[in-house]
């Protein structure tokens, strides 16, 4: 049985993370290994639930703290549910984001510091991914991509917000040089999806 993958892609809103995690799944799946595609929050029923809190604009009195426990639930579930049985069977999880997005939502975004990492580490039993792509853009050239009728919670948030995640983003990219690969997102999709395949060749091995 092959091993499992764990793969995570970040980045700032609008940042083309989606259209990639469905390339990632076509590269494994041409190879036929079983592939689980999965995002945050939310992948299982208890999890959605969750998402639909705290990123509703109707609850725009929350807590940071109650915030940073609201995602830390969520992903506890996520991994306990889905993402780990399907790791103990061979399966590659591609999921569109996880703990360094609360790391720098949270973190870095709402000033949280440390804490986020400790509550997280007990959610997720100590999980960690494989490999993280962060598709690096600049939050304006994000944000210019969705429009403002369909903003959530999160994204409505004020642009120096954006800009205090997108440094808590560089920050892990520096302390995690060996997990995170720096994708370019102004590049083009195919130019993105070339880049992104080299790196998943070196995982072969895994």
């Amino acid at each position: 049985m092959p091993k499992g993958i764990f793969i995570t892609l970040e980045g700032p809103d609008g940042s083309g993370k989606s259209t990639q995690v469905e390339n990632i799944k076509t590269y494994f799946a041409n190879k036929r290994r079983e592939v689980v595609v999965s995002r945050e929050p939310g992948g299982t029923l208890i999890s959605e639930k969750l998402r639909s809190i705290v990123l509703d604009n109707a609850n725009a009195e929350m807590d940071d703290i109650t915030e940073m426990f609201i995602y830390a639930a969520a992903r506890a579930q996520h991994v306990a549910e889905k993402i780990r049985p399907a790791l103990e069977r061979g399966a590659v999880v591609i999921c569109d984001r996880f703990v360094d997005s609360s790391i720098a939502y949270q973190g870095f975004g709402r000033n949280l510091g440390d804490q986020v990492s400790e509550v997280n580490r007990y959610a997720t039993g100590g999980l960690e991914p494989d490999v993280t792509f962060f598709m690096d853009l600049d939050p304006e050239i994000g944000r210019a991509r969705i429009g403002k009728d369909v903003r959530d919670r999160l994204e409505q948030q004020k642009l120096d917000f954006h800009y205090r995640v997108y440094d808590g983003y560089k920050a892990l990219c520096d302390k995690y040089p060996e997990r995170i690969v720096r994708i370019d997102a102004s590049k083009t999709i195919d130019e993105i999806k070339v880049d992104i395949y080299s790196k998943l060749e070196t995982l072969e091995t895994l």
